[in-house]
Protein backbone atom coordinates (compact mmCIF):
# COMPACT_ATOMS: atom_id res chain seq x y z
CA UNK A 1 0.00 0.00 0.00
CA UNK A 2 1.70 3.49 -0.73
CA UNK A 3 1.41 6.51 1.41
CA UNK A 4 -1.23 8.58 -0.42
CA UNK A 5 -3.59 5.33 -0.17
CA UNK A 6 -2.46 5.19 3.54
CA UNK A 7 -3.20 8.88 3.92
CA UNK A 8 -6.70 8.44 1.53
CA UNK A 9 -7.88 5.57 4.63
CA UNK A 10 -7.30 8.51 7.67
CA UNK A 11 -6.77 5.93 10.22
CA UNK A 12 -6.77 7.32 13.72
CA UNK A 13 -6.31 5.57 16.77
CA UNK A 14 -9.53 5.08 18.53
CA UNK A 15 -8.40 6.70 21.85
CA UNK A 16 -5.45 8.71 23.63
CA UNK A 17 -3.19 5.59 24.55
CA UNK A 18 -3.51 3.15 21.63
CA UNK A 19 -1.12 5.25 19.20
CA UNK A 20 1.65 1.98 19.35
CA UNK A 21 -1.39 -1.07 18.71
CA UNK A 22 -2.72 1.08 15.94
CA UNK A 23 0.37 1.51 14.67
CA UNK A 24 0.98 -2.04 14.83
CA UNK A 25 -1.91 -2.56 12.93
CA UNK A 26 -1.31 -0.44 10.21
CA UNK A 27 2.38 -2.25 9.85
CA UNK A 28 0.67 -5.52 10.03
CA UNK A 29 -1.56 -4.44 7.14
CA UNK A 30 1.30 -3.40 5.04
CA UNK A 31 2.93 -6.50 5.76
CA UNK A 32 0.51 -8.77 5.49
CA UNK A 33 -2.41 -9.10 2.35
CA UNK A 34 -4.31 -11.32 4.09
CA UNK A 35 -4.82 -9.19 7.22
CA UNK A 36 -5.09 -5.95 4.99
CA UNK A 37 -7.68 -7.48 3.74
CA UNK A 38 -10.19 -7.40 6.88
CA UNK A 39 -9.03 -3.64 7.24
CA UNK A 40 -10.32 -2.96 3.64
CA UNK A 41 -13.34 -4.98 3.72
CA UNK A 42 -16.66 -3.62 4.24
CA UNK A 43 -17.00 -2.85 8.29
CA UNK A 44 -13.58 -2.24 8.30
CA UNK A 45 -13.43 0.81 10.49
CA UNK A 46 -14.94 -1.69 13.38
CA UNK A 47 -12.71 -4.08 12.68
CA UNK A 48 -9.93 -1.44 12.77
CA UNK A 49 -11.10 -0.59 16.42
CA UNK A 50 -11.29 -3.94 17.79
CA UNK A 51 -8.35 -4.94 16.80
CA UNK A 52 -6.22 -1.99 18.38
CA UNK A 53 -8.07 -3.45 21.60
CA UNK A 54 -6.90 -6.76 20.84
CA UNK A 55 -2.99 -5.85 19.80
CA UNK A 56 -3.22 -3.41 23.15
CA UNK A 57 -4.01 -6.43 25.08
CA UNK A 58 -1.49 -8.84 23.43
CA UNK A 59 1.43 -6.94 23.90
CA UNK A 60 0.64 -5.29 27.00
CA UNK A 61 0.46 -8.08 29.42
CA UNK A 62 2.37 -7.36 32.09
CA UNK A 63 2.94 -3.32 31.23
CA UNK A 64 0.14 -1.23 32.25
CA UNK A 65 -1.97 -0.23 29.40
CA UNK A 66 -2.56 3.28 30.47
CA UNK A 67 1.37 3.74 30.10
CA UNK A 68 1.64 2.97 25.99
CA UNK A 69 3.26 -0.12 24.23
CA UNK A 70 6.80 -0.50 25.53
CA UNK A 71 9.29 -0.91 22.19
CA UNK A 72 9.30 -5.10 22.99
CA UNK A 73 5.67 -4.97 22.96
CA UNK A 74 5.82 -2.67 19.56
CA UNK A 75 8.74 -5.70 18.25
CA UNK A 76 6.30 -8.66 19.12
CA UNK A 77 3.14 -6.52 17.53
CA UNK A 78 5.55 -6.03 14.19
CA UNK A 79 6.61 -9.93 14.60
CA UNK A 80 3.50 -11.58 13.96
CA UNK A 81 3.09 -10.06 10.56
CA UNK A 82 7.09 -10.50 9.41
CA UNK A 83 7.96 -13.37 10.72
CA UNK A 84 6.02 -15.41 7.64
CA UNK A 85 8.18 -13.53 5.36
CA UNK A 86 11.75 -14.14 7.09
CA UNK A 87 11.89 -11.27 9.54
CA UNK A 88 12.30 -10.53 12.70
CA UNK A 89 11.67 -7.00 14.37
CA UNK A 90 13.91 -5.76 17.08
CA UNK A 91 14.29 -2.89 19.23
CA UNK A 92 17.27 0.23 19.26
CA UNK A 93 18.10 3.07 21.21
CA UNK A 94 18.10 6.10 19.14
CA UNK A 95 21.65 7.12 19.06
CA UNK A 96 21.27 11.14 18.71
CA UNK A 97 23.22 13.06 15.91
CA UNK A 98 25.68 10.12 15.06
CA UNK A 99 22.76 7.78 14.40
CA UNK A 100 23.18 7.00 11.05
CA UNK A 101 19.47 5.44 10.25
CA UNK A 102 21.22 3.42 8.22
CA UNK A 103 18.97 0.41 9.10
CA UNK A 104 15.83 2.45 9.55
CA UNK A 105 16.46 3.94 5.52
CA UNK A 106 16.88 0.57 4.17
CA UNK A 107 14.00 -0.97 6.20
CA UNK A 108 11.93 1.10 4.37
CA UNK A 109 13.42 1.49 1.57
CA UNK A 110 13.29 -2.36 1.02
CA UNK A 111 9.32 -2.77 2.04
CA UNK A 112 9.58 -2.93 5.37
CA UNK A 113 7.74 -0.28 7.83
CA UNK A 114 10.14 0.81 10.87
CA UNK A 115 8.34 1.68 13.82
CA UNK A 116 9.34 5.29 15.71
CA UNK A 117 8.74 5.97 19.17
CA UNK A 118 9.16 9.86 19.77
CA UNK A 119 8.78 12.07 23.15
CA UNK A 120 9.99 15.14 24.59
CA UNK A 121 12.40 15.93 27.96
CA UNK A 122 13.19 12.70 28.24
CA UNK A 123 9.98 11.14 28.24
CA UNK A 124 8.69 8.82 25.36
CA UNK A 125 5.23 9.55 24.54
CA UNK A 126 3.82 8.51 21.00
CA UNK A 127 4.60 6.05 18.63
CA UNK A 128 4.61 7.18 14.27
CA UNK A 129 5.49 4.16 11.48
CA UNK A 130 7.59 4.87 9.03
CA UNK A 131 6.19 3.63 5.47
CA UNK A 132 8.41 5.29 2.90
CA UNK A 133 12.44 6.62 2.33
CA UNK A 134 13.53 8.46 -0.66
CA UNK A 135 15.81 11.33 -1.31
CA UNK A 136 16.61 11.99 2.63
CA UNK A 137 12.87 12.33 3.53
CA UNK A 138 10.74 9.74 5.63
CA UNK A 139 7.11 9.44 5.31
CA UNK A 140 5.67 8.92 8.35
CA UNK A 141 2.15 8.18 9.51
CA UNK A 142 1.11 9.25 12.50
CA UNK A 143 -1.52 7.57 14.12
CA UNK A 144 -3.75 10.50 15.92
CA UNK A 145 -4.41 12.40 12.79
CA UNK A 146 -4.11 9.53 10.31
CA UNK A 147 -2.20 11.33 7.88
CA UNK A 148 1.18 10.23 6.10
CA UNK A 149 4.16 13.48 6.49
CA UNK A 150 7.08 14.31 4.96
CA UNK A 151 9.95 14.15 7.48
CA UNK A 152 13.42 15.46 6.75
CA UNK A 153 16.12 12.66 7.57
CA UNK A 154 18.19 15.60 9.50
CA UNK A 155 14.80 16.46 11.36
CA UNK A 156 15.05 13.13 13.39
CA UNK A 157 19.06 13.21 13.63
CA UNK A 158 18.59 16.40 15.13
CA UNK A 159 15.76 15.95 17.21
CA UNK A 160 13.51 18.05 15.71
CA UNK A 161 10.81 16.87 14.42
CA UNK A 162 7.38 18.52 13.83
CA UNK A 163 4.49 17.43 12.88
CA UNK A 164 3.99 14.42 14.93
CA UNK A 165 3.26 15.65 18.10
CA UNK A 166 6.55 15.05 19.97
CA UNK A 167 10.02 16.56 18.64
CA UNK A 168 12.55 13.83 19.31
CA UNK A 169 12.72 9.89 18.66
CA UNK A 170 14.00 8.00 20.98
CA UNK A 171 13.74 4.38 19.74
CA UNK A 172 13.10 2.24 16.50
CA UNK A 173 11.83 -0.77 15.79
CA UNK A 174 13.24 -2.49 12.80
CA UNK A 175 13.25 -5.95 11.08
CA UNK A 176 16.20 -8.45 11.14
Amino acid sequence: MKPAKLAALRLRQRDGITCGPTVAVVAGALLDHTYRAELLNPGGDTWFAAEQGRIHASVNRIWPRQLGTTPAGMARALTAHSSKYGATYRWRRFRGARDSLADVCGAVTDGWPVAMLIGERGIPRHWVLIVEAADGVLQCYEPSSGYVLPIDVAAVRGARLTGLGFPRPFAFVVPE
